[in-house]
C-alpha cells in the first residue's frame, strides 16, 4: 500500500509484540503525553520552527530518548532498543529509496515538460465546476488499478494539483480530493499490501475482507463525492477568463505535446504489470531526461549554459522555471533529490520512537488497555479504532496499526461472537486511512511531501479518511452488517 514493499515481504513478516510486566500504563502513557504536547507546542506556539527546519525530528527524537530511559527503568537493555530500531529502519528502506526517486521524478518531469503538459490539457478538460469529484475519481481508479495510494500521488497526484492550483482552487482542497480517492482504491484493490495484512491478522481470506468492506467504504466514498460536489460549485476560482492567458504563458515557455504523455504512461503500464516501484520510477527518471533533452532545449539552455549540467541541477536540488506569470513560476518549482529529506529525516525520526516503544513494552500495554474496557461490541469496536489510530500517531507506521491491534483483539471478536471480517474491516477503516492524517507518520509525511501540501491544510479535506472510521462506529453501533461467527 502507502510504503512499497513486495506484498510477499509484508505479509511473511511477523513483527513481535514486545510484553513486558514490569512496565506500568502511566510509564507507557509519560513518553506519549510529553511528545503529544511537544508537538502541540511547536505547531501552535512556535509555527513549527520551535528548533528552527527540523523542528519536528527533534521532538521524535526526545520522545526517543524519554521511550528509552523509561525501558531502562524497566530492565530493558539498550541492545533491544537499537535492534527494534534497526528493524524499523530496515522497514522503511524502499519507503525512502522511493521518496528520493519521487524527487527526481519531480524535477526531471518539470524540465521534460511532462507537468506543464498535464497542467496544459488538464485545465482544458477539467473545469472548477466537476475539478475536486473529478479528482477524487481518478485517484481512485488509479489506486484500484496499482493498488498504492503513494504511486497515485506520485503521478496523478501531483498533475492534479498543479492543475488545480492554475484554476485557483485551494491546494488543500485538491490534496484532499487525491487523498481521499487514493485510500478509497487503496483500500479495495487487491494489490495492496494493507488490504492483504488486514484480513491476514484477523483470520478471514482477502475476497472476503474486500467484499464486507464495501458496506462501510462505498457509502463513505458516496458522501465524500457529494460534499466535493458542493464544494466544487461553491469556491471561487480564478474562472475560465484566465486560462486562455495561462495556457498562454505555458505554451510560450515550454514545448507541449501529447507526445510527452509516453513517460507516464509508461510509469503506470510498468506498475499495472507488477514492476518493481523503483524500477518503475527510476524509468521514469531516465525516460523524462531524455525527452528533456529532445523536447525542452530552451528550457534547459534557459536554466544554465550545459543542457546536462540542467537535467543534472533538476535532479538533484531545486530548479525554477520563470515565466511572466507568478501563480505558474511558483507551481514551475521543485525540490529534486535533495527536497525531499526534510521527510526523510522525519520518517527516520519517527521509526527511532516508535521501535523503542515497541522495544520497551510499551506498545502492548496502551493496546492492552484498551481492550482491557471493551465490555460491549461497540466498545469492542470502538477499542479498536482507538488503538489503530493511536499506534498510528505514537508507533509512526501503518503496519504497526494493523498487526499489533489485529493480533491483541483477534481472540476478542472470537469470544463476543464476531466473524473475523469484522476486525479486519475495522482494522482497514481505522488504520489504514488515518495514518495519513498525522504529520509525523510515514504516510502523512509522504503525502504531504509528495504532493507539496501540509497535513494541516488537507487534513479537514481528507474527508474519506477521518469518515470512515466514523462509519464503522456507526455500523457497530446499529449493529448493521455485523457479521456472527457460525459455531459448528
Amino acid at each position: 500500500m502507502q510504503k512499497e514493499k513486495n506484498q510477499s515481504e509484508t505479509l511473511n513478516e511477523d513483527p513481535k509484540i514486545t510484553n513486558n510486566k514490569e512496565l506500568s500504563l502511566l510509564e507507557s502513557l509519560v513518553p506519549v503525553i510529553i511528545l503529544m504536547c511537544l508537538l502541540a507546542y511547536n505547531i501552535f506556539m512556535e509555527e513549527g520552527e520551535w528548533f528552527g527546519g527540523y523542528s519536528n525530528q527533534y521532538i521524535l527524537l526526545i520522545g526517543g530518548i524519554l521511550s528509552s530511559l523509561v525501558g531502562f527503568r524497566n530492565k530493558v537493555s539498550l541492545r533491544t532498543m537499537v535492534a527494534e530500531v534497526w528493524g524499523n529502519w530496515k522497514s522503511v528502506f524502499v519507503p525512502i529509496m522511493i521518496l528520493f526517486l519521487v524527487g527526481a521524478l519531480a524535477g526531471t518531469w518539470l524540465v521534460s515538460g511532462i507537468i506543464p503538459a498535464m497542467v496544459y490539457y488538464g485545465l482544458q478538460v477539467l473545469s472548477p465546476e466537476i475539478f475536486l469529484p473529478a479528482s477524487v475519481i481518478i485517484a481512485a481508479i488509479i489506486s484500484i488499478a496499482t493498488g498504492s495510494s503513494w504511486t497515485t500521488s506520485a503521478t496523478v497526484g501531483i498533475a492534479l494539483v498543479g492543475i488545480g492550483s492554475a484554476l485557483g482552487i485551494p491546494t488543500g482542497m485538491i490534496a484532499g480530493a487525491v487523498i481521499s480517492g487514493a485510500y478509497f482504491g487503496d483500500k479495495m484493490s487487491p494489490l495492496s499490501d494493507t488490504t492483504n495484512l488486514a484480513p491476514a491478522m484477523a483470520g478471514t481470506d482477502l475476497f472476503t475482507h474486500i467484499k464486507y468492506m464495501a458496506y462501510t467504504t462505498v457509502p463513505t466514498i458516496i458522501v465524500t463525492l457529494i460534499v466535493f460536489s458542493i464544494l466544487s460549485t461553491s469556491i471561487d476560482t480564478t474562472g475560465s477568463a484566465d486560462i486562455s492567458s495561462l495556457l498562454a504563458t505555458i505554451d510560450s515557455t515550454f514545448y507541449t505535446s501529447p507526445w510527452l504523455f509516453l513517460v507516464p504512461a509508461a510509469v503506470i503500464a510498468m506498475i499495472l504489470l507488477k514492476t518493481k516501484p523503483l524500477i518503475a520510477l527510476g524509468t521514469g527518471v531516465v525516460l523524462a531526461a531524455v525527452f528533456a533533452l529532445i523536447f525542452q532545449e530552451e528550457v534547459l539552455q534557459s536554466l544554465s549554459g550545459s543542457k546536462f549540467k540542467s537535467i543534472l541541477t533538476a535532479l538533484w536540488t531545486s530548479v525554477e522555471i520563470k515565466t511572466d506569470n507568478e501563480k505558474l513560476t511558483e507551481l514551475f518549482s521543485a525540490g529534486g533529490i535533495l527536497g525531499m529529506l526534510w521527510t526523510i529525516l522525519l520518517i527516520v525520526c519517527a521509526m527511532v520512537f516508535g521501535g523503542i516503544m515497541d522495544a520497551i513494552g510499551a506498545l502492548a500495554k496502551i493496546t492492552k488497555s484498551l481492550l482491557s474496557v471493551a465490555t460491549s461490541v461497540l466498545g469492542l469496536f470502538g477499542s479498536t479504532v482507538l488503538s489503530c489510530f493511536g499506534l498510528n500517531a505514537i508507533a509512526s507506521d501503518q503496519y504497526l496499526a494493523i498487526v499489533i491491534p489485529g493480533k491483541m483483539f483477534k481472540k476478542a471478536y472470537e469470544d463476543k461472537g464476531l466473524a473475523p471480517e469484522n476486525l479486519s474491516r475495522t482494522l482497514e477503516d481505522s488504520g489504514t486511512v488515518t495514518s495519513v492524517l498525522i504529520p509525523w507518520n510515514t504516510c502523512g509525511a509522504y503525502q504531504s511531501g509528495v504532493l507539496g501540501v501540509g497535513v494541516g491544510e488537507y487534513f479537514v479535506y481528507a474527508m474519506f479518511n477521518y469518515l470512515s472510521p466514523i462509519t464503522t462506529l456507526l455500523f457497530a453501533a446499529f449493529s448493521i452488517k455485523i457479521r456472527r461467527l457460525v459455531r459448528k
